[in-house]
């Protein structure tokens, strides 16, 4: 099957820059699992972000704290070699390669709404696959309820990571049915290329019903355990950042209203619009929160 039949992205992006990124990716070996053939069932029926916005405009703080500081400092980061350790309440425990990984997994394009915490958002057009595919494969003991996440830690690539402000490395972490659940992924790239070094190469969490800080970038680490495990922001800001961030518009962040959000790429007046529970994705995920008051679980 020709490319041209498989990626229809260059209507939304200029042409020589769409042929360009399909020729690195032609190139880009084990990275990168077949691309995606068609929007799937889960992705939204919205006109995705530019590449240019998407890579250059983001968190990443462990190559500074601006958010075009990533897209200027990620480039020193090594992502070949790749290993996630994988561990705890499994039952195959081991380090895996990132071939290893990706093997058998089904790598489809999920066109997701990303929100951040920060009241912006964007529309992403992941490539990855279901994080339960890899949890099934390397087999979730029973009385596992949790699984727990880790950034790489490399203060000498990542130049964020040498000061003492955060307690690196970054970590993150969801109940269990929130990781089964199909909406949740590990992304491998977007559009039709790797995943930029700024957007969490090689491997990233994508959850789209919550605030973007939950989306770990750059995994080196996936435990299996029975306790809720400790997360980055949470354990920086309790009283702002909880543990679940499910995206909440009836929930104001301590020092700003969520009810509405700034869209990127609207442009000097562009203006607001107003946030959806759940990211627009509570039918499919709201079962998951039942019985949960969730201004108290935030």
């Amino acid at each position: 099957m020709g490319w041209k039949n498989v990626l229809k992205w260059s209507e939304v992006t200029p042409q020589a820059l769409f042929l360009n990124r399909r020729q690195i990716i032609a190139g880009a070996g084990a990275l990168v699992a077949t691309p995606a053939l068609a929007r799937n069932e889960w992705s939204v029926e919205e006109t995705p972000n530019s590449f240019e916005e998407i890579t250059g405009y983001n968190n990443f703080y462990e190559f500074g704290y601006g958010k075009e500081d990533p897209a200027a400092y990620a480039g020193a980061l090594t992502t070949d070699p790749w290993s996630v350790e994988i561990g705890g309440m499994v039952d195959k425990p081991g380090s895996y390669d990132l071939a290893d990984v990706l093997k058998g997994q089904t790598i489809e394009e999920r066109i997701y709404r990303f929100r951040c915490v920060e009241a912006w958002s964007m529309v992403v057009p992941w490539h990855g696959f279901e994080l339960s595919g890899l949890l099934n494969r390397v087999g979730v003991q029973p009385g596992a309820k949790f699984v727990a996440f880790e950034t790489l830690l490399r203060p000498e690539e990542m130049p964020g990571q040498q000061g003492g402000s955060f307690p690196w490395p970054y970590v993150e972490g969801l109940r269990l049915d929130e990781a089964m659940h199909p909406l949740t992924i590990l992304a491998t790239g977007l559009y039709d290329q790797p995943m930029p070094k700024q957007n969490g190469a090689p491997l990233r969490l994508v959850v789209p019903w919550k605030y973007g800080f939950k989306s770990i970038k750059s995994i080196v680490k996936i435990t299996l355990t029975d306790k809720m495990p400790p997360t980055t922001w949470n354990i920086l800001q309790s009283n702002e950042y909880g543990f679940y961030a499910n995206v909440n518009p009836q929930v104001d962040h301590p020092r700003w209203s969520q009810a509405t959000e700034r869209p990127i790429g609207g442009g000097l007046f562009g203006g607001r619009k107003d946030t959806l529970m759940f990211n627009g994705y509570g039918d499919h995920v709201a079962s998951l929160y039942a019985g949960q008051d969730l201004a108290v679980d935030y």
